[in-house]
């Protein structure tokens, strides 16, 4: 019987949504001491579900955290929420806490590692309108977390400084908010990446930043139509005189940036590079090669 609200695995069991709960002595509630991937189901396929769980277990090694299960088991409990929820459209979180050590330990080494898996209706990072014609954005003068403190590649519950950063934005009159590291370089938002277009040339940031799927993706369908992408540096000025501005993020794929601290970015809408990396985005999503079916998952 599908579980309209969401599905969740915990403690090796599917529950729904609403019974998953951990421990307050968890670290990962604690102290923020955990790593998580999101993978989307759009209509009834995994979406480059392969990358994720690479970048899941790379993130675990990096943090000394131990899936308790296989990459191969781990796909199926995903497939399986999904299908115990009955979405056609998902949003599938795969998450490994530190987990409880016993008291009164303070060594992370004595904690038995936690997964926890659950897929709920697919969400949005913006509302479908302003996915198609744009969100408005503030470049925060509060900085990301360096790269030296915590490491980004590994996805992380850090989200202090994008809290911080979007109280600024809506202070401004912003829907979301960009940071910059120290140098007054443009980092990134929460939950997504962000590219700059200027005179036909892509540019992303390459440090301080996820690397996020969707920032991937939008790479390599760049790449394939011949477009110039570099992943490097990207200073604040150069957001401030781009022609077009996009954000990407497995919460909304390749969306566009059309404001940015109050002012149009170019001709304020969608930009045709935007539009081109868009629609090939969305293509995607029924290629085999990126795609998979859920009930394919569950068969093995």
């Amino acid at each position: 019987m599908a579980i309209a609200r969401g599905t969740a695995y915990i403690e090796g069991q599917f529950v729904p949504i609403e019974e998953a709960k951990i421990s307050v002595l968890d670290w990962g509630f604690l102290r923020s001491d955990a790593t998580y991937d999101v993978v989307h189901v759009w209509r009834g396929r995994f979406f480059r579900l392969d990358v994720h769980i690479e970048r899941f277990l790379r993130s675990a090694r990096r943090l000394h955290l131990t899936l308790p299960v296989e990459a191969d088991e781990l796909a199926r409990i995903l497939a399986q929420c999904v299908e115990l929820s009955g979405h056609e459209d998902a949003y599938v979180e795969m998450i490994l806490t530190r987990g409880v050590a016993p008291a009164p330990s303070r060594d992370p080494r004595d904690a038995e590692n936690k997964l926890i898996c659950f897929a709920i209706p697919f969400g949005w990072i913006v509302t479908p309108e302003k996915r198609e014609a744009g969100f408005s954005v503030a470049i925060s003068g509060i900085q990301r977390i360096p790269p030296g403190s915590v490491d980004p590649t590994a996805k992380n519950f850090h989200w202090l400084d994008f809290i911080a950063g979007l109280y600024d934005a809506y202070g401004r009159g912003a829907s979301n908010v960009i940071l910059q590291d120290d140098s007054g370089n443009l980092t990134e938002g929460p939950g997504f990446n962000v590219f700059v277009v200027m005179d036909g040339k892509i540019k992303t940031p390459d440090r301080g930043v996820l690397r996020g799927i969707t920032r991937r993706s939008a790479i390599e369908l760049a790449r394939a139509l011949q477009m110039k992408v570099e992943e490097c540096a990207v200073p604040v000025d150069d957001a401030l005189g781009a022609d077009e501005i996009f954000a990407t993020s497995t919460a909304g794929g390749i969306m566009p940036i059309v404001q940015i601290n109050n002012s149009p970015v170019g001709e304020g809408r969608m930009g045709p590079v935007t539009k081109r990396l868009n629609d090939a985005y969305w293509k995607k999503h029924s290629d085999p090669d990126w795609s998979v079916a859920v009930s394919d998952v569950l068969a093995g």
